[in-house]
């Protein structure tokens, strides 16, 4: 993975965890309440239809991660969640700073603002969070479950569901009764920093009818990532230890700079007009503040790193929602509508492109880094990354449902969504426009914008037209079949500027009224449509047993290239064959269920920065891919032990040669020379196989309700970067196994636990991220770890 930066871009358990399914109930992987016996099976209800049904009746690969679950594995993050959810994978940059994947639908080449739309959605109860380049890293708290749909989600989720589709649902307001709870959790990571978390609900009745809901948290996480001293010097590319530049990072060292706030809350009120209709509008808002870098440099050492510059990403955003609930005649008719506004600044360290250019191993770098300052001295060349992103979406979406006990059943509904990009990136040497510029160097400061020597500032805007139906046909009382079409309108607009002075000075480039940008170099408009299917027969073949075959497709948007003369890209599809089964055995006590799939990736999108673009990166069709699959998992309740487990195994391949682009955008293939990818290559950043199992007892101890528990995760290698050059450079990301343990109990409303995570503090790589090219700035490499181990105790009170 590249960072988005506008410019470049033991067998045993593994078989019994690929028993069961992504799709099962009341299982330890899925708890969506809790239960008043542990020891007895819960019936999950979700939502990922549209309608609300038992999770075991939904003929779809669903794992859902209830409210019990989420607690008793501490999840407070998208990491935390993410590690339990098999088929999902992701490579990050830190908080905030994530793209998400299914099924191992990836290229490796996401994560930029001005480039393709996400793979897969994210969704906060009805309405959509996806942004483009990052998630939002939402914290997990008083949530009723998390949903995970595997597969191409077009039909009823649209543009950004190619590959999957998560889902949070947050808990509801409640006019029958008051509810109220905190919950208090002290931690350390073994070698790092404390950090700790307050969390609170209320939820108050407003008469018999109408409710509100009020959550806070603040959350402290301690770094565990050490800056450590360094100096560097510049050789200005010349033979002259006269004109060398010393520098030394003595500002910036720090131990375990790596710590994250996080503060926000959310609002919802619910008022039942009648009988019949509902209507409820709720704000949910985010601030989060991460310093340091969370990927660390093993030339450096062990969760350690050499920075030279401040690193701080802050992210602070608001959701506002409206949903109405009612009913014509015996229809349900539902107004799902939002608006979402988000602010990200990013400030890193980019100093490893002048290292590059330092070594002079690339024509004309040595006016890259040889700056006279006009007194005999010269200037630090030092360069940093700095980049403000401000994201808007407007979404609305309008269905109705024929009532749910007829033989046939129809969901349909209408969509649109407008999503902005307000993108801002400076790539800027300190002091650099208050030097002579008549000296021999280059690049040289865009005029009128400071010590920015490369800037992108364009405005993205995205529409989503959409329509949509879905019908279910029960043929016999056991045997159905549903099938589903969405219709589809996007249009991808964009306008600025993105380049150096050069750039700026080009005669191509039109002038502006506009004070954010020199001129106009970028202005252009793409519009595509379409459709997609889905069609599912399932049949219950018994109680609680049923078997289903399903055949969808996705598509993810196409879009304009920033680079002058680069043709659109093209809309990439994805083709899911799929056969599942969901069963429980013994009375419920045992649940095994699986999923067995096949996907055709088409005109897979890649971001790649081509010769002749002065490092800009754009976007193209590279090709097809196909994966292979099985993802499962199993839940066995015995008396009052519990053993579940989850996996995905994903062989994931290109079936074309992933050759060169002309400079046009134009796939060429020349015979006789090496493809930058070969037809049978492995695609990046999904492992082969992920799986965890855990164990649980539960039993009573005087007057309190105990449990101890343990689990283990294990993630095979995986593939770093696509083109085997890169791939060469950087190597493969190492398999890990991971293993958590709790204790804890609950006395009347109150409870408690004791936990460590990563109790043996494996050094796991989740992916392996550069911050230009290993074809430019040679093998080097940072690692996203999994956290290291991590020791905690939490205190909860919910009357």
């Amino acid at each position: 993975m590249r960072r988005s930066d506008g410019r470049v871009s033991g067998l045993w358990w593994r078989a019994g965890a690929l028993l069961g399914s992504t799709a099962l109930a009341g299982s330890g992987v899925a708890h969506a309440q809790q239960a008043a016996d542990p020891n007895q099976p819960v019936d999950i209800v979700v939502t990922a239809t549209k309608r609300s049904e038992r999770l075991q009746d939904v003929p779809l690969s669903i794992q859902a991660l209830g409210n019990t679950e989420l607690d008793q594995r501490q999840v407070q993050s998208f990491d935390d969640y993410a590690k339990l959810l098999p088929s999902v994978s992701f490579q990050s940059f830190g908080p905030s700073q994530s793209q998400i994947y299914f099924r191992g639908v990836t290229s490796g080449g996401d994560g930029l603002h001005g480039g393709s739309a996400p793979a897969s959605g994210l969704y906060l109860d009805e309405v959509p969070l996806t942004t483009i380049a990052n998630n939002v890293d939402f914290h997990v708290y008083d949530i009723e479950r998390v949903e995970a749909l595997s597969g191409p989600q077009g039909t009823l989720y649209g543009a950004s569901s190619l590959s999957g589709t998560l889902r949070l649902i947050t808990n509801k307001p409640d006019p029958s009764k008051f509810s109220a709870g905190y919950d208090l959790d002290l931690n350390k990571f073994g070698k790092g920093a404390v950090g700790g978390t307050a969390e609170a609900f209320v939820n108050i009745p407003l008469g018999e009818r109408a409710a509100i809901r009020l959550v806070g948290f603040y959350e402290h996480d301690g770094g565990y990532i050490d800056n450590t001293p360094a100096t560097r010097t510049y050789t200005l590319n010349d033979d002259d230890p006269t004109t060398n530049v010393t520098i030394n990072n003595a500002r910036f060292v720090k131990k375990d700079f790596n710590d994250v706030d996080t503060w926000g809350g959310r609002a919802a009120l619910k008022i039942d007009l009648d009988d019949d209709w509902t209507v409820m509008p709720g704000i949910t808002y985010q601030h989060q503040v991460a310093h340091g870098a969370f990927l660390y440099d093993p030339r450096a050492g062990d969760l350690q790193v050499h920075d030279f510059t401040p690193d701080r990403n802050k992210d602070s955003w608001y959701q506002a929602a409206l949903t109405i609930e009612g009913k014509l005649s015996d229809w349900d008719v539902t107004y799902a509508g939002g608006y979402f506004e988000r602010h990200v600044n990013n400030q890193t360290d980019y100093s490893y492109y002048t290292v590059a250019y330092d070594g002079g191993s690339h024509q004309g770098s040595f006016y890259y880094t040889y700056f006279p300052t006009g007194d005999g001295g010269f200037l630090d060349p030092t360069t940093q990354q700095v980049l403000a992103d401000r994201y808007t979406k407007m979404t609305h979406e309008l269905r109705v449902s024929s009532p749910a006990k007829e033989p046939v059943r129809l969901t349909a509904g209408l969509f649109f969504e407008r999503q902005t990009d307000y993108i801002e990136a400076d790539y800027i040497i300190p002091g650099i426009s208050r030097i002579p510029q008549d000296g021999f160097f280059y690049p040289t400061p865009i005029p009128g914008f400071g010590d920015s020597t490369f800037r992108t500032r364009t405005n993205r805007v995205d529409r989503d037209y959409a329509a949509f139906a879905d019908v279910a046909w029960d043929i016999v009382p056991n045997l159905t079949l549903d099938v589903g079409i969405r219709g589809f309108i996007t249009k991808n607009t964009q306008i600025g500027f993105s380049g150096f002075a050069f750039n700026a000075a080009d005669p191509n480039c039109l002038p502006t009224t506009s004070t954010d940008r020199p001129c106009t170099n970028i202005n252009g408009k793409f519009v595509d449509s379409g459709e997609t299917h889905k069609a599912t027969l399932s049949w219950k073949f018994a109680p609680n047993k049923m078997v289903y075959a399903t055949y969808s497709t996705g598509y993810r948007p196409g879009g304009l290239n920033r680079g002058t003369g680069i043709l659109p890209y093209k809309s990439d599809t994805l083709d899911n064959f799929e056969i599942g089964w969901k069963t429980s055995w013994f009375d419920r006590k045992l649940t095994i269920g699986g999923a067995v799939f096949i996907e055709k990736w088409k005109k897979l999108q890649f971001g790649l920065s081509p010769v002749g673009q002065a490092g800009v990166t754009n976007i193209y069709n590279a090709g097809d891919a196909r994966v292979h699959g099985i993802e499962g998992n199993f839940d066995w309740r015995m008396g009052g032990f519990q053993l579940s487990g989850s996996g995905t195994y994903v062989d994931a391949k290109l079936t074309t040669d992933f050759c060169q682009f002309d400079a046009a955008g134009n796939s060429v293939c020349v015979p006789g020379v090496v493809p930058a990818a070969a037809r049978g290559t492995r695609l990046p950043i999904q492992p082969k196989f992920k799986g965890s199992a855990t164990a649980r007892y539960n039993f009573r101890l005087g007057s309190i309700d105990a449990y101890v528990q343990g689990s283990v995760l294990h993630q095979s290698n995986s593939r770093t970067f696509l083109t085997d050059a890169e791939y060469a450079a950087v190597g493969p990301t190492p398999a890990f196994t991971t293993a958590d343990f709790a204790v804890g109990g609950q006395v009347g409303d109150m409870t408690f636990q004791i936990y460590i995570q990563n109790a043996f503090d494996a050094r796991g790589e989740l992916s392996r991220n550069t911050a230009c090219a290993p074809s430019f700035c040679g093998a080097y490499y940072r690692v996203y770890p999994v956290k290291p181990q991590l020791f905690g105790i939490k205190f909860g009170h919910h009357f």
